[in-house]
């Protein structure tokens, strides 16, 4: 896999904004295809409306395009092929039902989204079944989450962010700053590796999967590691997503605290949504805001963890490069620039008439992006593996940060929101 991406002659960022891109303009040039139904209640709605033939081509006509992109990715990065031919439609099977599980309107409403599925989905495959390691080469899961993260620029819309003035990007700012730090301090005091503690403190206090992944990108970071990290976003995520809102409702918060709460704790965009709607419709819109206002820090954070890291190195590291405005560039991780320009063009190039004839239909190709990332992610994640002796500490780390970062986000939420959103 590393000898691959040796010999590849773009890196994966700049393949991913490609790619990314590509879809985007291909939607606004008129190459649209329609979101497919999956919501079901019976039986007989399953096999007449999910399962119909129409239906079945839409799901069909998606492979085609997710097939066709992930396909053109690996030539471009020179991957292995035939393993990719393999593997790629069992993931995208594996993905569709999970994509059906979560379509039911019983589990829909409980607010159980369909990456809470696939995770399920892969994470019971791997740790039932021994995968080889081809197989395990062959999930490109940070190309599914950064094609997913450029098209989900097209819903980050800068408008919106205004609507709450200042309040989320200074909520964002806190947040992200104390969080951060608190958490890097006690990685080092837990003496998790530096690499660990980078990816893990930004997972916890920016945006969760997306900020691991940049961080990652900025520093080079092992794969594995930020797989641990990722299966750790995605499965505290989860009981967060669920008992959080209950949690405010016992404790009487307002809807506007609430969802600035839900917006600045919980680690990922997806959950909260679901969590959000699970309050109500001022809380979706102000948790909305408030997690957009974190993934706008995004680009900033990656590029200051860039600086910090290659000055770092640099002084530790005999051999290391120097601290170059090139080296600093060469590990800004380039898909930020996607999902930023997809974010600029909706936000003030695009008619809102055009915006709306595709946002729909690109939200479910985002969608099924992240879907097949989270997948992917199951599969290559063993318990076994993951929850081993040296991998406690970076585990309560997590843990105890994602505490604080719990706690103090409600107090900020507090002070913020209580009375200044009408």
């Amino acid at each position: 896999m590393s000898s691959s991406k040796s010999t590849a002659t773009i890196s994966e960022d700049w393949v991913v904004v490609i790619l990314g891109l590509a879809i985007i303009f291909s939607a606004l040039f008129g190459i649209i295809i329609p979101s497919p139904s999956f919501s079901w209640n019976s039986a007989a709605e399953l096999s007449t409306q999910v399962l119909s033939p129409d239906n079945l081509l839409v799901i069909g006509a998606q492979f085609l395009l997710i097939f066709g992109t992930a396909l053109v990715g690996g030539l471009l990065l020179r991957k292995s092929l035939r393993s990719f031919l393999v593997v790629f439609p069992f993931i995208f099977i594996l993905t569709i039902f999970a994509l059906v599980l979560a379509g039911n309107r019983t589990i829909q409403a409980y607010n159980l989204e369909a990456v809470i599925f696939s995770l399920c989905i892969g994470l019971l495959i791997s740790n039932i079944f021994k995968l080889p390691s081809w197989f395990k080469e062959a999930l490109s899961t940070e190309l599914y989450v950064k094609i997913g993260l450029v098209l989900l620029g097209t819903n980050v819309i800068f408008s919106d962010i205004l609507k709450a003035g200042s309040l989320g990007l200074v909520q964002a700012l806190v947040v992200v700053l104390s969080v951060w730090y608190f958490a890097f301090w006690l990685c080092k005091k837990l003496k998790v590796d530096q690499e660990m503690a980078m990816m893990l403190s930004s997972a916890v206090s920016i945006c969760g999967v997306s900020a691991a992944i940049a961080t990652s990108g900025a520093i080079k970071g092992d794969p594995k590691k930020l797989s641990y990290v990722v299966s750790l976003v995605l499965i505290t995520a989860i009981p967060m997503m669920i008992f959080m809102p209950y949690l405010a409702a016992w404790m009487g918060l307002s809807q506007e605290v609430t969802g600035a709460w839900l917006g600045g704790s919980i680690d990922t965009t997806g959950a909260v949504v679901a969590s959000g709607s699970l309050v109500g419709e001022e809380a979706l819109k102000i948790s909305t805001i408030v997690k957009f206002s974190q993934n706008v820090l995004l680009g900033i954070a990656a590029f200051a963890i860039s600086i910090y890291w290659t000055y770092s190195h640099s002084k530790s590291a005999a051999h290391a490069e120097k601290p170059t405005l090139k080296i600093i560039w060469d590990r800004f991780p380039k898909f930020v620039i996607g999902f930023v320009f997809a974010s600029l063009l909706f936000s003030f190039i695009i008619s809102p008439d055009q915006v709306n004839s595709v946002k729909t239909e690109l939200k479910s190709i985002q969608g099924l992006w992240f879907a097949l990332a989270f997948t992917s992610i199951g599969l290559e994640t063993n318990f076994k593996e993951l929850f081993v002796q040296n991998n406690k500490k970076p585990l309560y780390a997590f843990l105890i940060a994602q505490a604080f970062n719990i706690v103090l986000t409600l107090i900020i939420a507090m002070l913020l929101f209580e009375r200044n959103i009408q």
